[in-house]
């Protein structure tokens, strides 16, 4: 099937070469594209020197933006799976054929660092706020997820189209998540190994980290309600 490797990238330049030759190391048959999102540094064109394709943003739109344009390129140059990767090094690429198998048999599959154990390590705050969003995302869906603010995924063709026309702007993990099972669609998770950042510097301070669970847990809430509730009906 063909398959495509979205890496959204902001001033990667440390990670981003390793990323994509680890990728064709362990998935030879996908094509990566890497999106640019307006890197003031020398992250697009290592990427290329790298094999990548770079789509460049004019300036930085952040994660969701970066992501939604990776879903239309996708989209529209029709791809049947879509894998998403940081582009810090924190997803390894030898998981990739793991996660590719299984998108033939899902809608969405998502790389869980908790559905069994693993060596990876968190921080207890950080720990804890993926706890608590695991456990919103599962009562409001009905579905038990143990990882949902993991950025690792594989996306099937339903779930192109999807993403390609609405994708969460802010800190999207959490609400794309909802968002896919209202839309009737399938998602698993699969037990996959995740590393720390190799380079660079996390976007994520505690200010910023407040502000996400704040606004992560009132747009779940709210996708909840307006699902819940049905379309309005007008009276004539």
């Amino acid at each position: 099937m063909k398959t495509l490797i979205i890496i959204p990238a902001y001033n990667e330049e440390g990670s981003i070469a390793g990323v994509i030759q680890d990728i064709h190391r362990h998935a030879p048959e996908a094509d990566v594209i890497v999106v640019n999102d307006g890197s003031t540094d020398r992250t697009a064109e290592l990427a290329a020197a790298a094999g990548a394709k770079v789509l460049t943003l004019p300036y930085n739109v952040g994660i969701g933006g970066g992501m939604q344009t990776g879903y239309l390129y996708a989209q529209r140059m029709g791809y049947d799976i879509a894998v998403q990767m940081d582009a810090d090094g924190q997803h390894p690429a030898e998981e990739l054929p793991k996660l590719i198998a299984k998108a033939r048999e899902a809608d969405l599959v998502i790389g869980s660092r908790y559905v069994e154990t693993t060596s990876y390590r968190s921080s207890r705050m950080r720990r804890a706020g993926m706890v608590f969003f695991s456990g919103l995302v599962s009562l409001v869906t009905g579905q038990r997820f143990t990882d949902t603010t993991s950025g690792f995924r594989a996306a099937g063709r339903k779930v192109i189209e999807l993403y390609a026309a609405y994708y969460p702007i802010d800190y999207p993990e959490v609400e794309s998540i909802v968002y896919l099972k209202r839309k009737g669609c399938r998602i698993t998770e699969v037990a996959t190994e995740m590393h720390h950042r190799k380079a660079g510097k996390s976007s994520i301070t505690p200010w910023k980290s407040v502000y996400y669970m704040v606004k992560v847990t009132l747009a779940v809430l709210m996708n909840a309600i307006r699902y819940d509730r049905g379309p309005a009906v007008s009276k004539l």
